[in-house]
């Protein structure tokens, strides 16, 4: 009967490891992103778009230095006269020649040469040297801008999100109090304000910016509020509240992260909306103050002088290009990341 039960006792099995293939590379999230960005023509278009502006705004004038950005070009524009004077001197005629300078013509609308690759503007200033300069406006505004909404946005929206009750409450209702408010009027009573002031013309648009930071960071805080109240009752969260973490840990380090590819495809797409934003306001004079170059600046100069319209098209279509470009490339550039951060995606 023991050998009986001996024989029904089977063998412990022992462990083993199961080989894998040495030709099976894993590949990790960031790389699978990377890879399905790169793999659309229009994302690289875009990025191609969006580094050539920068390279062109923040290198080119250190190369390009023969001209500055306010500097009027008057070399050889001032017009001599020879002038006579006949006077007596103890009963004797003296005739004095001389030459006079009659007048200084400027260098103004001059058509793309040599000496300017596009020309120059109503003052004489060189419109291609002036396009760098305004791109750094343009670009250094538009970043800032979206990054300051994408900041006050998650925090705000994160709380909101997390603790909800009368706290979700207030933070909207300000929010909707903040959508209702009229931009363009307030923004011309602050660009009145300004001008009393003696805010120097280069700091006008960023002042402008905070304030369009300050109304528009709504839409960000919607979107982490959103998010935030779907994820916060997954199981990982319940396991953080067993854990103890404090709740900024929860929400910044748990909550926000799942986020992120949404805010980044949202700020991307953001940055061309606040471009022509900025551009608007320079337009509409409520920007950058000339003789300072911003691109909206540079095509303002049309809505009071219909022969530049018409006849000297150098002068403010190189801006509209710049500005369509910028637009067009973070544009591509969002509509990738959208694809590239899409979790269905299987291409």
């Amino acid at each position: 009967m023991e050998e009986l039960n001996k024989e029904q006792v089977t063998p412990e099995v022992e462990d083993t490891e199961v080989p894998l293939d040495k030709n099976v590379k894993l590949m990790s999230p960031t790389r699978m992103v990377v890879r399905r960005f790169f793999r659309s023509k229009l994302s690289i278009v875009g990025l191609v778009m969006v580094i050539s502006l920068f390279l062109f705004s923040f290198v080119g004038p250190l190369i390009y230095t023969e001209w500055g950005e306010i500097e009027v070009d008057r070399a050889g524009k001032i017009d001599y006269a020879e002038s006579e004077t006949t006077y007596t001197v103890d009963g004797q005629e003296y005739t004095l020649r001389q030459s006079v300078e009659t007048q200084q013509a400027d260098h103004n609308l001059t058509g793309p040469s040599s000496r300017h690759l596009l020309g120059t503007d109503t003052d004489g200033r060189d419109v291609f040297v002036r396009l760098m300069y305004g791109g750094r406006i343009s670009l250094i505004v538009s970043f800032l801008a979206v990054f300051l909404i994408t900041i006050l946005g998650v925090v705000l929206g994160g709380v909101a999100g997390y603790f909800g009750g009368w706290v979700d409450t207030v933070i909207m209702r300000l929010s909707d109090v903040l959508m209702c408010l009229p931009g363009i009027p307030i923004l011309l009573i602050i660009s009145t304000v300004l001008d009393a002031s003696d805010i120097d013309a280069r700091y006008r648009i960023y002042l402008l910016m905070i304030y369009l930071t300050f109304i528009s960071w709504t839409g960000v805080a919607r979107l982490v509020r959103g998010q935030i109240l779907s994820l916060r009752e997954q199981e990982y969260m319940v396991a953080a509240e067993a854990m103890g973490y404090s709740t900024g840990r929860k929400i910044f380090k748990h909550l926000v992260p799942n986020v992120m590819p949404q805010l980044i495809v949202q700020m991307t797409l953001s940055l061309g909306s606040m471009i022509l934003y900025e551009s608007t306001l320079s337009y509409l004079n409520l920007g950058v103050k000339p003789p300072y170059a911003a691109w909206g600046t540079m095509i303002n100069i049309i809505s009071t002088n219909q022969d530049v319209l018409q006849n000297h098209l150098y002068v403010w279509v190189p801006a509209g290009v710049c500005i369509v470009i910028a637009v067009l490339g973070f544009n591509f550039v969002g509509d990738g990341l959208r694809d590239a951060l899409d979790p269905k995606a299987r291409r």
